[in-house]
């Protein structure tokens, strides 16, 4: 169980370092320019890893690269940076929150990962606190910045189960690195033609690359493949529920912001949702359900 609780702490790094990437798109990177915006996160990133494992793909590795990376980094870095755009974080975030789901029903058709009751109720805990943490009343929302952010939930979903399926034997830095270098490489060319030149980048949009590559890609995706490597999908995906309370806790460091009731609510709604789908609550449910025997009969003096 000890053992258990350590993966979960390193999976959590991932989302806690995402909820920080709303911010830092906003206040920092150029709006119109998405999908070089995706290249200059991803690219730097998966760079790095292979200077530090210097392992090259081999044999259906090759190809499988192409499809994560398309999946998990390349598309779905232009479409969740498109989405902070054209969206409210509140919206943006509560549809990237029903990624848990998505997630459990892939792992049970493809890796017979049969989602527990806890793990549905955590997700469904998880969303409506989401919801609360982060609605603030009637928007003007995007029907486009909506479609990118379902299908950014849907693609990362999808991709994440396959990663999991297909990475017995691989390493978890050549793991990742092979589909950050390839979703940049997928991406290349359609920024050129989409978007033309790269933007021009100031000394603050550079640092914040940098933050965003390093630490919110290069670290984060290493620790988010670990934990799916040592745990279930239904735990990872509910784990990643961290992400929007980062975002709402780093409002209220940064802007001076107060939490309301509403919110306070809506964050112990996720913790308990994230609680329910981990190993030792599993643990406990079933040390809780398990029939007990008959007791012997006393005998003799009580001590």
């Amino acid at each position: 169980m000890e053992a258990k609780f350590r993966w979960v702490a390193i999976t959590a790094v991932a989302p806690v370092a995402w909820g920080t990437t709303y911010f830092v798109t906003h206040r920092f990177l150029p709006a119109d320019h998405a999908i070089w915006g995706a290249v200059i996160r991803a690219l730097p990133a998966g760079l790095l890893l292979l200077l530090v494992r210097r392992r090259l793909p081999r044999g259906s590795w090759w190809w499988r690269s192409l499809v994560l990376g398309s999946l998990n980094m390349g598309a779905f870095f232009a479409l969740v940076y498109l989405a902070a755009q054209l969206l409210p974080t509140s919206i943006a975030s509560t549809i990237m929150a029903t990624s848990p789901v998505m997630m459990m029903l892939l792992a049970w058709a493809a890796l017979a990962e049969r989602p527990r009751v806890a793990h549905l109720a955590g997700a469904g805990l998880g969303i409506l606190g989401v919801f609360l943490m982060l609605a603030t009343g009637p928007a003007a929302v995007s029907p486009a910045g909506v479609l990118a952010s379902v299908a950014a939930m849907t693609m990362s979903s999808l991709g994440y189960v396959l990663a999991k399926k297909w990475s017995a034997g691989i390493d978890v830095f050549s793991l990742t690195a092979w589909q950050l270098v390839a979703g940049a490489a997928v991406l290349l060319p359609v920024a050129v033609a989409v978007e033309g030149a790269p933007p021009a980048l100031d000394g603050p949009a550079l640092a914040a690359f940098g933050y965003v590559s390093i630490v919110a890609t290069a670290v984060a995706f290493a620790a988010w493949f670990t934990g799916l490597r040592h745990l279930s999908a239904a735990t990872v995906g509910l784990v990643g529920l961290l992400n929007p309370i980062t975002g709402v806790l780093l409002g209220t460091v940064i802007a001076g912001e107060v939490l309301t009731a509403r919110q306070v609510g809506g964050i112990a709604l996720v913790f308990t949702g994230i609680l329910l789908g981990q190993p030792v609550t599993a643990r406990l449910f079933a040390a809780v359900r398990r029939p007990r025997g008959p007791q012997p009969a006393l005998t003799g003096a009580c001590r």
